[in-house]
């Protein structure tokens, strides 16, 4: 990781939103393919190149799209809308158009927010080939009738669909997956801040229990393409998140998986009891979370989002924005992040080797290791639940819900039990 820039600080986070807010995404082409150049300068990343055309599941990869300058000029040669200006200008995969025409027949490709005149929506028609533009209600306002120049130089031609992945072995082959979408433009909460704060968490694990597998992938297409590409190694996930809408100063909130027990379902919630939250049960809208936990695959994999898609008036507007995402949200995300996986990458099942009666602790040195600790009563009792409840059905997770007992305290009294040879794994 050396020759990878690290992002160790909230400051770092918000240099890197800062550097790919502007970029215009969509489900394919180069916008994406720099926004993975960028996080490659962090972290390592084998990008993945899918043809257009491919069959995957029962969608196909669609034509690559690009674009260069769009705009909507008046009789004065005035650009009255600028891509240039905002990338949400322009409606997501809009065809190529050079026309002149009267506003009459140019509203029909107009969209604004007439409760928020001031914002720019964002709108894409990806499956559906047409044109248009984005625009604040009190533009549209000011147009006069008249004639307008429309123009926009885009590609639509087959191509690629890009998306990224970032291994971190661990000392077993199960696998955690880390995923969050890269198809959207100028939108900083979603989903900037979640492709920083992932590239983030990822350079923080060192040694990891489980294999973790970071996906940056396009929405939808690209969560279908990589189940597509890889439905030989799905029975290696043990677990999984979907990060996104990261840094905007609502509360957290964890959507359960499909499943609703998932082992991360409980300790998302276990994690979250103490912090601002939300615990919501699995529905199939959203995020990638629906594909991953749609019924053939029925993976343990929930999303993890501060404020939820759509639960905010700045979602999917021009007023999702840098001023919108705050440093301390985003490095509260990052924090929720590494006590999750620390709690599931420690938490095992062990079988108690002196089931019968309590064994003497004292004889092996325990109640001695405890002598002078502040905290010894505490440790005493973890090793007397861990004990009582290692019986290959309950596992660490368990013993610290149930005894109400600090998960470190308990990882830490089977560790020594394990060591004094009481425990089995």
């Amino acid at each position: 990781m050396t020759d990878h820039q690290r992002l160790e600080t909230g400051a770092d986070l918000r240099k890197l939103v800062e550097r790919l807010y502007p970029l215009c995404r969509s489900i394919t082409g180069d916008g994406v393919r720099r926004t993975l150049e960028i996080v490659g300068e962090h972290i390592p990343l084998e990008i993945h190149e899918v043809p257009t055309g491919t069959q995957v599941l029962d969608w196909t990869v669609p034509q690559e799209w690009n674009i260069r300058d769009a705009y909507i000029k008046d009789t004065s040669g005035r650009r009255v809308v600028d891509f240039g200006e905002s990338n949400l200008h322009v409606v997501g995969y809009s065809v190529p158009v050079s026309r002149k025409m009267p506003l009459a027949e140019l509203r029909e490709h107009l969209h604004t927010l007439p409760d928020q005149p001031s914002w720019v929506p964002y709108r894409t028609s990806y499956y559906s080939p047409t044109w248009g533009f984005c625009l604040a209600q009190e533009t549209l306002d000011a147009m006069p009738d008249g004639e307008y120049e429309v123009h926009i130089d885009s590609t639509l031609d087959d191509g690629q669909l890009t998306y990224a992945e970032h291994v971190v072995p661990g000392e077993v082959a199960d696998e955690v997956i880390i995923s969050c979408h890269t198809c959207h433009p100028s939108l900083a909460n979603d989903n900037v801040a979640g492709i920083a704060i992932a590239a983030a968490f990822a350079q923080t694990l060192e040694n990891p229990h489980h294999t973790y597998r970071f996906l940056f992938m396009p929405g939808t297409i690209g969560a279908i393409t990589w189940l597509a590409r890889n439905t030989d190694r799905v029975d290696r996930i043990k677990a999984g998140l979907v990060l996104a809408c990261a840094g905007d100063p609502g509360s957290l909130t964890y959507k359960r998986s499909r499943r609703g027990d998932a082992e991360i379902d409980r300790v998302l919630a276990y994690v979250l009891a103490d912090r601002a939250h939300k615990v919501v049960d699995f529905s199939p809208y959203g995020y990638d979370e629906r594909q991953f936990c749609s019924p053939g695959f029925n993976l343990g994999v929930g999303s993890l989002t501060r404020t939820p898609y759509a639960g905010y008036p700045e979602y999917h507007t021009s007023a999702d924005n840098l001023d919108f995402v705050s440093t301390e949200a985003m490095e509260e995300t990052l924090q929720t992040l590494r006590d999750t996986f620390a709690v599931l990458d420690r938490n095992r099942s062990y079988v108690n080797l002196s089931p019968y009666g309590e064994p003497q602790l004292g004889k092996r040195g325990l109640y001695d290791s405890l002598g002078g600790r502040s905290d010894a009563k505490q440790a005493q009792m973890a090793m007397l639940w861990v004990l009582n409840l290692s019986d290959g059905e309950h596992s660490l997770l368990d013993v610290a819900e149930r005894s109400g007992l600090p998960f470190d305290s308990v990882v830490a009294a089977a560790q020594a039990l394990h060591d004094a040879g009481l425990l089995k794994d």
